[in-house]
């Protein structure tokens, strides 16, 4: 996995990256919106017990001071906002 993180004028901030075939486990302080450039995962949000498949054009968001697991399935372009509240 790689990533680079993007800072804007008015502090906010993206990160975007490269995820290969694999299985991990993120946390996070800010609330995020994962958006799916291309490639293909599923994704275990906070609280839920089954598994969603996400494809490339599609988003999903993840609630703050909370963990996510990824079963990321094909090499996949990424960019997560991190969005204040």
């Amino acid at each position: 996995m790689t990533s680079r993180t993007v800072l804007f004028a008015d502090g906010s901030r993206k990160t975007l990256g490269v995820m290969l075939p694999g299985e991990f486990e993120f946390g996070t302080a800010d609330k995020e919106l994962m958006e799916i450039l291309s490639g293909e995962l599923d994704v275990l949000l906070p609280g839920e017990s089954a598994w969603k498949a996400i494809k490339g054009g599609q988003s999903f968001e993840v609630a703050p001071n909370a963990k996510f697991k990824l079963k990321v399935k094909k090499v996949t372009d990424y960019c997560c906002s991190f969005i204040k509240g």
